[in-house]
């Protein structure tokens, strides 16, 4: 297990996270959701601590827990006072290794019922849409929240397994940020936390050196590119569409470059996407670019949500905006101004406890080098208008984008679909 911590003066907070490499990526067809429903789980009680006690804890501690899970991780995390911090990591410590399995039941049918949730928002269904598009059959493609078949199903002694087998100490980091001492904190978890017998690698950021990670990656095979279309029929108001393709990976020196290249497309409430599609025209009220950055690859796309009698209108635009995208450098003034707009909005993140905790537990997790604000900086100035150019052509072309699409008639949604040239459905 590793711990890795920054210390940041004048608070008296601490922000606390239980990071562990597992995720929907890693899941086979007949394990889809079961990360997701593990992290709920973990709620539901430990070997010393029911689920309600667990609620009052941290009320009493003027605190909240949560959890998330994604495609390659799972976390736990809090914010607490100084003074609480021995106690809240002890308890989410019990939580990681020692859930009770309470209750099964009764959880299952609230992720089910989240799942249905899910199924009914048509926003959140397309960017999965999206996935099944670009990655096709990897398990990157699936939703995180999972198949409602297989949460369902799962038995007891399954999601024990389970968890015996992904929750182990190797892929498991702490993370700590705020009024925290690194030598204390560890010594907390020695004499505090019962995790399985482990060395523990404790690693504390006044180095600011790249943390070696243990973390091992279950979904390597590289996914199969195609450029596909997918649409889900349902009834509503706008249409929903996303276009997207393969990304870069998350350890990717271009990432700096691509998040420069975000604020220029669609990133930022001057990037050309949001001024021609929506400002200038009315098209949409929302419109904007994104990336997901993965172990071995990655994803990049555009969303737009519009009424049926603009949605033609709004893709001719899109598309005509990303043939400018490629064809022509961009402007000194354009990139100037993106570049800024990341440092300031990655300088600002960063003076919340919980940002500079999330960074560090994803980052080690990741085996990512975890760079200083100084160095962040510098690696987005040195983004030049060249850098967008080549990654432009690499990611955006239009020939190369998948669509997805949720509407209510897929005639209308294929007939819009025409200025982005032929696709295979």
């Amino acid at each position: 297990m590793r711990v890795i911590t920054e210390r940041m003066e004048n608070v008296r907070s601490v922000a606390l996270g239980f990071w562990i490499g597992t995720g929907s990526a890693m899941e086979t067809d007949d394990q889809a959701g079961l990360s997701h429903l593990l992290e709920h789980m973990l709620f539901r009680g430990t070997d010393s601590y029911r689920s309600q006690e667990i609620d009052q804890i941290f009320d009493e501690m003027g605190a909240e827990i949560n959890a998330g899970t994604d495609r390659e991780s799972t976390s736990l995390f809090t914010r607490v006072l100084d003074v609480h911090l021995e106690r809240a990591l002890h308890v989410m410590g019990e939580m990681i290794w020692h859930p009770r399995f309470e209750d099964l039941k009764a959880e299952q049918k609230v992720v089910l019922e989240e799942i249905a949730m899910y199924e009914d928002d048509p926003q959140d269904r397309v960017f999965d849409l999206l996935g099944e598009a670009v990655f096709g059959s990897h398990p990157l493609g699936r939703a995180v929240i999972g198949r409602a078949e297989v949460v369902g199903a799962v038995q007891l002694d399954g999601l024990r397994a389970f968890h015996d087998e992904r929750y182990l100490p190797d892929d498991i980091v702490v993370s700590a940020a705020g009024s925290v001492d690194h030598d204390k904190l560890v010594g907390m978890i020695e004499s505090s936390v019962s995790a399985p017998a482990s060395e523990t690698s404790a690693v504390s950021l006044s180095s600011e050196n790249g943390v070696p990670g243990a973390h091992g990656d279950a979904h390597a095979s590289e996914p199969s590119f195609e450029r596909r279309v997918r649409f889900l029929r349902k009834d509503t108001e706008q249409y929903h569409v996303c276009l997207g393709g393969r990304g870069i990976a998350r350890h990717d020196e271009r990432r700096f470059a691509l998040r420069v290249l975000e604020g220029v497309l669609g990133g930022t409430s001057s990037s050309r996407l949001f001024q021609e599609v929506r400002e200038k025209r009315g098209l949409a009220y929302s419109v904007f670019s994104f990336s997901n950055l993965h172990a071995h690859t990655g994803e990049v796309g555009l969303y737009v949500g519009t009424r049926p009698d603009n949605l033609g209108e709004a893709i001719a635009t899109i598309a005509s905006e990303l043939d400018r995208f490629v064809a022509e450098p961009v402007s000194e003034q354009e990139l100037t101004r993106s570049r800024e707009n990341v440092k300031g909005r990655i300088v600002l993140a960063l003076e919340s406890t919980a940002a500079r905790m999330n960074r560090l537990g994803s980052s080690v997790l990741s085996d990512l080098p975890i760079l200083s604000i100084d160095e962040i900086i510098e690696r987005i100035d040195a983004v030049q208008a060249s850098d967008l150019h080549e990654l432009a052509i690499e990611l955006f072309a239009g020939e190369r984008l998948s669509v997805a699409g949720v509407g209510a008639e897929e005639s209308v949604f294929e007939e819009a679909l025409a200025p982005l040239g032929a696709l295979a459905a």
